[in-house]
């Protein structure tokens, strides 16, 4: 079975809903459904405010959780913080560690949501409110449930906020391999950075993403791994700058997997970007993604179904 991350309210009611993508959540969830019996539901906790204080600044966290957040940092977000909105983003970085503990017993799992990567100290950005990759990462160091947490990010856009909330903390390495001329224009450092030209192609991105990433895992050495598994890359991808084919991000995510079980570390993964009109095709990728890094973390015997 996959252990699969969902709460209710990930899901926006039709009135709240900021925008149309902001329901992504629940086809990727209707998506799983059909897969019956293989997924194992978890209903997470939202992440207390205790370590939403920790990581984000104190009075964004405030203004976030009672919906008032002001218009100049609601534009930069991308969507008004209403009621409802507020409550999903306490609950999602909720869902990314508590997909990071379901990891750690059963090798991996996912989030239906996160990945929320653009969240910095005292603003969201990028439709990103809270930052659930730096987050559960703190969380999981504080409380002992890991020493040391790698951050894998392989949207398409650099992991700027994660980046920003964790540097210098010793027990939190960051990655992140994106396009280096798309959004944001302001990158952040992160531990390890692959920054790529426009158009690059799938042999190029996989040897480039092995090149780094087995070096940083070997010599971090972490005992888990958060995953930001965004399906940007993709070339029809609307705001993104690469080249990859459906099976080059399927390669990607089977590398990543495999590399993970090679070492005995704990996989967690989260959606992070797409961008579509074609909604339901971006939640059958985001879907793939899941499938694609549990069949190759259980190993060559399982197969791929969609």
């Amino acid at each position: 079975m996959i252990a699969v991350v969902h709460h209710p309210d990930y899901v926006l009611p039709a009135a709240y809903a900021p925008t149309p993508k902001a329901n992504k959540n629940a086809l990727i969830r209707d998506a799983l459904l059909g897969c019956g019996e293989e997924i194992e539901w978890i209903e997470p906790e939202p992440m207390p405010l205790d370590w939403l204080r920790a990581v984000h600044c104190p009075d964004y966290v405030a203004e976030v959780v009672e919906a008032r957040v002001p218009a100049s940092k609601e534009r930069r977000i991308g969507f008004p913080v209403t009621p409802p909105v507020a409550l999903r983003s306490q609950l999602v970085p909720g869902g990314t560690y508590a997909a990071a503990l379901a990891a750690k017993e059963r090798g991996f799992a996912a989030n239906t949501g996160g990945g929320s990567h653009h969240a910095l100290h005292d603003t969201g950005a990028g439709y990103c409110v809270f930052n659930d990759l730096a987050l559960a990462a703190a969380r999981l160091v504080g409380e002992g449930e890991a020493h040391r947490v790698l951050i894998v990010d392989c949207d398409v856009h650099q992991g700027d906020g994660t980046a920003a909330l964790t540097a210098g903390h010793p027990d939190i390495a960051t990655f992140s391999i994106h396009a280096e001329r798309n959004f944001p224009v302001r990158k952040a450092r992160s531990t390890l950075d692959v920054a790529l030209p426009d158009g690059v192609e799938d042999a190029e991105y996989l040897q480039l993403l092995e090149h780094h990433l087995v070096p940083l895992v070997d010599d971090f050495a972490p005992d888990l791994i958060l995953y930001q598994a965004g399906v940007d890359p993709l070339a029809d991808d609307r705001l993104g700058r690469l080249a990859l084919s459906q099976d080059g991000i399927d390669r990607r995510d089977t590398f990543v997997a495999s590399l993970a079980r090679s070492r005995a570390i704990p996989l967690a993964s989260t959606p992070g970007g797409g961008y579509n009109a074609d909604l339901t095709e971006i939640a059958r990728r985001h879907v793939r993604s899941i499938l694609t890094l549990a069949a190759a973390y259980a190993g060559p015997q399982v197969a791929v179904r969609l």
